[in-house]
């Protein structure tokens, strides 16, 4: 579904990410994990054409992305919940799920049930602000807002950071039901091991912009986690 091929990025003369290779399988959950200052967000970024890139590919399904403004994205097919949430802090919970309605097609311009089945308690607080919310209350939002786009793709940066426990195992579960439930391609940051583990079905580990690990989550081995993941 997704394919990034030598993908190189720079910030200033910081070389970032060097001849990045990475596979997205349709249908899959893939867990991108790392030290910090890594790549691991940067990567996430320039799939969504927010950081130039200096030389490389990124295809979804076969189209090339490099080429299209930043707004085109979304209207694609590709949904992106980014690290710290940010939630619009004075609009409603309502209002901030509309905001993606006009990506959705003419004559379909509403919030889609399921959310609300996903996410019941943000239909109960629906007029609360997004700024009076909980963490995990406005982590649950942004990737509902995310998912109003209906996408075939969600980018997700660190869902679970600071979230309380017992809400970090909802948003795992939503994960999981999204991807082996309604199909949806996943593509996670993620540090906590234990949550890639139960999640995720491939892992692709990054050091200094490169990827140096991948494969199916069950042979992630304890030497690559010692060397890579271990601080």
């Amino acid at each position: 579904m997704l394919e990034i091929h030598c993908l190189n990025q720079f910030y200033g003369e910081s070389h970032t990410l060097w001849d990045l290779n990475l596979s997205v399988p349709e249908g899959q959950c893939t867990v991108l994990m790392g030290r910090n200052g890594v790549g691991k967000t940067t990567l996430l970024q320039c799939i969504m054409g927010l950081n130039k890139i200096q030389s490389g590919q990124i295809t979804f399904h076969g189209k090339a992305l490099l080429p299209l403004p930043v707004e085109a994205r979304p209207r694609l097919g590709i949904g992106y919940v980014p690290q710290g949430r940010q939630i619009f802090p004075l609009l409603t919970v309502e209002e901030n799920l509309q905001i993606g309605l006009p990506v959705r097609p003419r004559g379909d311009r509403k919030i889609p049930d399921f959310i609300n089945d996903l996410f019941p308690v943000l239909k109960e607080i629906q007029h609360r602000r997004g700024g009076d919310l909980s963490g995990g209350q406005q982590q649950q939002l942004a990737i509902a807002r995310a998912l109003v786009l209906d996408p075939k793709l969600l980018l997700l940066d660190e869902p679970t950071e600071g979230i309380q426990p017992n809400i970090v195992q909802e948003i795992g579960d939503i994960i999981r039901k999204l991807n082996h439930e309604l199909g949806l391609t996943v593509l996670l940051v993620e540090q906590k091991l234990p949550f890639a583990r139960k999640t995720a079905d491939r892992f692709c580990l990054l050091d200094r912009g490169r990827n140096v690990a991948s494969g199916a989550i069950d042979s992630l081995s304890d030497t690559q986690i010692k060397e890579y993941l271990t601080v």
